[in-house]
């Protein structure tokens, strides 16, 4: 466990019931909206790329393959 999640669990466990769930909902609020902007970063780049290239099919990437050197 790293120093930061050490220090959020030593400070949520001194916490009543009702605090820590109220910790715990932020905290899926955050990862939630971390997704959503990764999902729409990716959505605006893959747009970008159909838009000016017309080859993007729609298929995913491997990012192994990507980085495959001939």
């Amino acid at each position: 466990m790293s120093i930061i999640a050490e220090k959020v669990f030593k400070a949520v466990k001194t916490l009543p019931e009702q605090q820590a769930v109220e910790v715990l909902d932020f905290v899926e609020f955050l990862k939630s909206k971390t997704q959503k902007e990764r999902s729409g970063r990716r959505e605006i780049a893959l747009a970008t790329l159909d838009k000016h290239s017309g080859l993007y099919d729609g298929s995913s990437f491997n990012r192994e393959e990507l980085h495959e050197r001939p």
